[in-house]
This record gives C-alpha cells, sequence and structure tokens, in this order.
C-alpha cells in the first residue's frame, strides 16, 4: 500500500505562543552530589559505563548513556542498585531537528523509593537491543515503540505491531505523521470491510473523534433547539420541562421558563 510522496517534514509543528518573544520555562535540574543516593546510584553507572550527563530533575536522576548499553545498564540498575520496576518505556522524535529518537526507561526502586529515568538518542535506522528479557513491561512497550515510532527492537521475542493494523502505512505518532487528509487512512476500514466499489456508498472515514457536525441532528443535539432524531436543524427555541408527566409527589415540576435567575442568596 503506497501513498503518492509530499513533503510532511514536521507537519505537525505548530506554535503555542503568539508572543514571539516567550521563553517556555525549563525545569530547574540540580546536581547529583545533593543527593545521598543517587550520588552512590551514578558511581556505580560511571563505573561501568560512558554516562554523557547527570542531574536531578523533580527530585528523580536522568542519566544518559550509549544505546549500545542499554541492556547492561539496566541489569546493573535492576540486579546491583534495586531498580525492580519499568514503569514506562518509549521514544520522543526528534527527527526533524537533529535525525534521532530520544529514548527513555523510567525506572522505580520500591525499596530505596527512587525514580531514575535512563536516555539515550538513537538514528531512524538504527537497532536498539530489546530489555524485555530484564523487565517485563518492556515486552508491549517496545512493541508500541516499534508502532507509533518505527524504532527498530532487536531480541524482541514477538515483535510486531500492537494498535495499528500489521499493513498500515507509516507510524502515528511520528512528527510527520499527517494529521489531517490521510487518504489511505480514510479508505482504510471501508476497503478493507466492504470493498472499494462501496466507497461512493459509505463515503470516507471520519477519522477526527473532536469533530462535530453542526447540521447532524443523528449524534448531536443543540441545546435549547432540540429537534426529533435525523430531523432537520432549527433555530426555533424549544423549551424543555425537567420533570415527566405525573411526577413525584409534592415535587413541583419544573418549567425552564418558569425559571428565575437569583441574582442575591437570601
Amino acid at each position: 500500500m503506497m501513498r503518492s510522496y509530499s513533503d510532511k517534514q514536521n507537519v505537525q509543528k505548530k506554535p503555542y505562543f503568539s508572543d514571539r518573544y516567550f521563553v517556555a520555562p525549563q525545569i530547574p535540574k540540580d546536581v547529583v552530589e545533593s543527593d545521598e543516593i543517587f550520588t552512590n546510584d551514578l558511581s556505580v553507572l560511571k563505573a561501568k559505563f560512558e554516562i554523557k550527563e547527570a542531574y536531578i530533575q523533580r527530585g528523580q536522576l536522568v542519566v544518559y548513556i550509549d544505546p549500545k548499553d542499554n541492556v547492561a545498564v539496566l541489569k546493573t540498575l535492576r540486579d546491583e542498585l534495586s531498580y525492580n520496576f519499568l514503569s514506562e518505556h518509549s521514544a520522543i522524535d526528534w527527527l526533524a531537528k537533529s535525525g534521532e529518537f530520544e529514548i527513555f526507561y523510567q525506572l522505580l526502586s520500591t525499596s530505596k523509593r527512587k525514580r531514575l529515568r535512563v536516555k539515550c538518542f538513537i538514528k531512524e535506522k538504527e537497532v536498539l537491543k530489546s530489555v524485555s528479557s530484564l523487565y517485563a513491561s518492556a515486552n508491549w512497550a517496545e512493541r508500541e515503540m516499534y508502532d507509533m515510532f518505527g524504532v527498530i527492537i532487536s531480541g524482541h521475542p514477538y515483535m510486531k505491531r500492537l494498535l495499528m493494523p500489521d499493513d498500515w502505512f507509516d507510524h502515528p505518532l511520528r512528527k510527520t505523521y499527517p494529521l489531517h487528509g490521510d487518504e489511505v487512512a480514510q479508505w482504510y476500514e471501508i476497503d478493507k470491510i466492504f470493498g472499494k466499489e462501496y466507497r461512493d456508498i459509505i463515503g470516507p472515514e471520519e477519522r477526527d473523534s473532536a469533530r462535530i457536525d453542526v447540521n447532524d441532528t443523528y449524534r448531536f443535539a443543540h441545546l435549547n433547539h432540540e429537534v426529533p432524531f435525523g430531523a432537520e436543524p432549527s433555530q426555533e427555541k424549544t423549551f424543555t420541562d425537567y420533570q415527566e408527566e405525573g411526577g413525584v409527589f409534592i415535587v413541583k415540576k419544573l418549567k425552564k421558563e418558569d425559571a428565575k435567575i437569583v441574582k442575591e442568596r437570601y
């Protein structure tokens, strides 16, 4: 399945602030020596591996390593430094900026009550070794990372897509993945389930879950302008009573047109 090429470099990039002089605040970093436990953990790692950078941020130790050491570093952290839980593992797409993925492993030591994040950078086609033999939680995390970002993992026991169909083109969490106008995605399930001959009958899929059609009275109702299911939308104002006919004993039926807004609490 191929789609025609068009330049989609970082199509999801957009300015979040209209003030061009705005500088986003950075989370402050502390030196590792400010925490005795982290200082010891880092010294053990430095004795065995190349540590490119290390600091404490939000109370957790962050270390940058060489990607070829990922399995050995995590094995040391698990077996020697008691980081027994891998709570999160994924990637960040920096391909448009530097041609790399930023890989992170979020670890927890339940005995020391400490959190540690291991990070490294890999190129787009570079292969990363699986750590699923060390942490069971990495099994699905690595499959998801491959599915969503296209990060290639070696040594995984069952490396295949996790969320998207096997023949899906591209990886949806890449910044180059189009948010709108993906023609293949619009027709994927129609073609698979019904066949291309039903395209004209069914129409393309709407994959924007937040989209609301103001004229759609099958799935949406306009407050104060309700119409019967599937009828044409109306600008005529409607009034709704907040109690069924017959009502409840003693409780008076509330009619919205009779409601009054109290300006002051007595």
